[in-house]
């Protein structure tokens, strides 16, 4: 999946779930790995990165 897709769907995605996007992105990553597909896997991590890059810095 090039960047551009990937970027895309972490948008839609964070559109969708909000803040909850992220650890949907995680658990798609962790099962995926779990499951011996570490390519898609990879790209899961990849969107969970980009979704997290959206959200900017953290308040506290």
């Amino acid at each position: 999946m090039e960047m551009t897709k990937i970027a895309e769907y972490a948008r839609v995605l964070y559109e969708r779930h909000g803040n909850e996007a992220e650890v949907e992105a995680a658990q798609k990553a962790r099962q995926f790995e779990e499951a011996g597909n570490s390519e898609e896997a990879e790209r899961w991590r990849a969107v969970r990165t980009a979704i997290n890059e959206m959200r900017g810095p953290h308040e506290s």
